[in-house]
C-alpha cells in the first residue's frame, strides 16, 4: 500500500511539474499575444477615425456627385426654359411686324367680299323674278298673232314676257352668280387665311408681352448666356480632384465647402490602407479568441495542480500515517515476537514467573490442607505444564496420591492461580459438578477439604463455596451446613432446604 502511494505521489508530482511548465509557457504566449494585442488595439483605434474620415470622404463625394448632378440639371432647366423662349419668340418678330397689313387687306378683302355679296344679294333677287316671269311667259303664248291678254293684234311679245329672253337672262345671271360665289369663296379663304396670320400675330405679340421680350438684342443676349451657361454645365466635375478648386468654386459657395472638405478628408486618409485595416481586426480578433483559450487553459490547468496539490498532501498525510503505522506495526511486531509469543524471552519469563508463583501458593494451600503433600512444583514442559509434588525431600508420583489428595492438589493449585490473577481476597467460590469423574471414596474426600478450606483464610474471614451438584451422597457425615434441593413441578421449581 505504501508503495503504491509513493507511486502515486511520484505521478501526481511529475504531472504537476509538467503543469508548471505548461504554465510556464503560457504565461508568456499570454504575455506575448497580450502585448501583440495592445499593439493592434492602438493602430485599429487610429485606423478607426481614418475609416470613419474615409466613410465620411465617400460621403462627402456622393454629396458632391448629387450637388453637381442638381446643379447641371438646375443648368439644363435653365437652359431648356431660356432655349424655349429663344424658339418662342425669335419667330415672333417677323410675325408681329405685318400685324398692320394684315389687319388692312383683311378690311379690304371684307369690303370686298361685303360689295360681291350685295351683288349676288340682288343677282339672287333678280334671278327669282325672272323664274316667276317664266312660269307667266310660259303661259303667255301668241296665237294668230294676237296677245293672250289682249287679244290685240302684235307681231311679238315684249322680252319680258318671252320665254327663251328670260332664260337667256336667267343663264346670265347663274354665270355672274357663280363667278361672284368663286370670288367669294376666294375672299373668305383669303380672309381666313389673313385671320389666322393675324391670330399668329397677336400670339406672337403676347409671347414677346410674356417674355418681357421687346427687341431681338435681349434675344441675342438669351442666347449668349445659353452658351455660356452650356460651357459652364460642361466644366462641371461629376468627381472632385486635387486641382479642380477653380472650377469647383466656379459654381458656389457650398460646392467650394464640399470641395474644401473632400481635399481635407483625402489627405488625412492618403496613408490609410483599407485592407490593412481589416487585417488587424481579424488579427485582434484571433488574438482576444487566443487569450481566452489560453486563459481557460491556465485556469484548467492552475486547477488541476491545486486538485494534484491537494491530493499530494492526502497522500503525503496518508503515507506520514502510514509509515507511522508500519512503524507501530513493526514495533508491535517486535514486541508481539518478544512479549506475546509463547517462546519469546518475556513469555518464557512471565510464565517461568507464574509458574514459580502460583507453586509456592499452592504449597501454602496444601500445607494449611494438612496433607502429606508439602510443596508442590510446577515446571514448563513442550507445550505442557509438569506438576511434581514433595513430601519433605521426597517426590511423589501424582498417581500415587489418594483422591483426597488430588482434589486437595487441585484445589491448592487453582487457589494457587487466583492468588496470581489478583485474586487475594477470594473468599467466594462457585463449585459446578466438581465430583465429576470421581468414585465416591473420592467424592466424599472432596467435601472434607472444602471443609477444611472454609477456615484457612489469614484474615479469619471464612472461605465460602457454592457446589452445584446431582450427587447428594457426597454430603453425608459431612460438615456442611446449608444444602438445598432444586425440584421441578408443575408449577415451577421447588426449593426445599435438607
Amino acid at each position: 500500500q505504501i508503495q503504491f502511494i509513493e507511486n502515486k505521489i511520484t505521478e501526481f508530482e511529475n504531472e504537476s511539474a509538467n503543469a508548471r511548465n505548461t504554465l510556464e509557457q503560457l504565461a508568456v504566449e499570454k504575455k506575448e499575444e497580450e502585448v501583440l494585442l495592445s499593439k493592434l488595439e492602438e493602430q485599429i483605434k487610429n485606423d478607426s477615425s481614418k475609416q470613419s474620415q474615409l466613410k465620411d470622404l465617400e460621403s462627402r463625394k456622393k454629396e458632391w456627385q448629387e450637388y453637381a448632378k442638381d446643379v447641371i440639371k438646375s443648368i439644363q432647366n435653365e437652359v431648356a426654359k431660356k432655349e424655349e423662349i429663344v424658339n418662342e419668340c425669335k419667330p415672333c418678330f417677323a410675325i408681329s411686324k405685318n400685324k398692320n397689313e394684315i389687319e388692312s387687306e383683311i378690311n379690304k378683302n371684307q369690303k370686298e367680299l361685303s360689295v360681291i355679296e350685295s351683288e349676288l344679294n340682288d343677282l339672287e333677287k333678280k334671278q327669282v323674278r325672272l323664274e316667276e316671269h317664266e312660269e307667266l311667259a310660259e303661259k303667255l303664248v301668241l296665237k294668230d298673232g294676237r296677245c293672250p291678254v289682249c287679244d290685240s293684234t302684235v307681231n311679238h311679245l315684249k322680252p319680258l314676257f318671252q320665254k327663251k329672253h328670260i332664260e337667256d337672262e336667267i343663264k346670265g345671271i347663274e354665270k355672274k352668280i357663280e363667278k361672284l360665289e368663286d370670288e367669294k369663296n376666294e375672299l373668305e379663304q383669303n380672309i381666313n387665311s389673313l385671320s389666322d396670320n393675324l391670330e399668329e400675330s397677336k400670339k406672337a405679340e403676347t409671347i414677346l408681352s410674356t417674355y418681357k421680350i421687346k427687341n431681338e438684342s435681349q434675344l441675342d443676349e438669351i442666347i449668349t448666356e445659353i452658351k455660356m451657361k452650356v460651357k459652364q454645365m460642361q466644366t462641371i466635375p461629376l468627381t472632385v480632384n486635387s486641382g479642380q478648386l477653380v472650377e469647383v468654386t466656379n459654381l458656389d459657395s457650398h460646392a467650394k465647402t464640399i470641395y474644401e472638405n473632400i481635399v481635407s478628408l483625402e489627405k488625412s486618409t492618403k496613408d490609410f490602407d483599407q485592407q490593412e485595416f481589416l487585417k488587424n481586426i481579424e488579427s485582434k480578433d484571433s488574438s482576444m479568441i487566443r487569450l481566452t483559450q489560453i486563459n481557460q487553459e491556465y485556469g484548467e490547468i492552475s486547477g488541476n495542480i491545486k486538485k494534484a496539490k491537494m491530493e499530494l498532501e492526502k497522500l503525503g498525510s496518508t503515507l506520514t500515517e502510514l509509515k507511522h503505522v508500519e512503524g507501530y506495526v513493526t514495533e508491535l511486531e517486535h514486541i508481539q515476537e518478544n512479549v506475546y509469543n509463547r517462546d519469546g524471552p518475556v513469555g518464557k519469563s512471565l510464565r517461568s514467573w507464574a509458574l514459580e508463583i502460583i507453586s509456592q501458593k499452592a504449597s501454602e494451600y496444601l500445607e494449611k490442607l494438612n496433607t502429606k503433600i508439602q510443596r508442590i512444583s510446577l515446571s514448563e514442559k513442550t507445550r505442557d505444564v509438569n506438576i511434581s509434588c514433595y513430601s519433605r525431600n521426597t517426590m511423589l508420583d501424582i498417581e500415587s496420591l489418594s483422591g483426597g489428595e488430588q482434589v486437595s492438589v487441585a484445589l491448592a493449585l487453582r487457589l494457587g492461580m487466583s492468588h496470581l490473577l489478583g485474586a487475594s481476597n477470594l473468599n467466594f467460590m462457585i463449585l459446578d459438578e466438581p465430583t465429576a469423574h470421581l468414585d465416591s471414596e473420592r467424592r466424599k474426600s472432596l467435601v472434607n477439604v472444602l471443609s477444611q478450606l472454609t477456615s484457612i483464610k489469614e484474615d479469619d474471614s471464612s472461605m465460602q463455596f457454592i457446589i452445584i451438584t446431582h450427587d447428594a451422597e457426597i454430603f453425608d457425615d459431612s460438615s456442611v451446613e446449608n444444602i438445598y434441593k432444586f425440584e421441578s413441578a408443575p408449577d415451577g421449581t421447588v426449593v426445599s432446604r435438607l
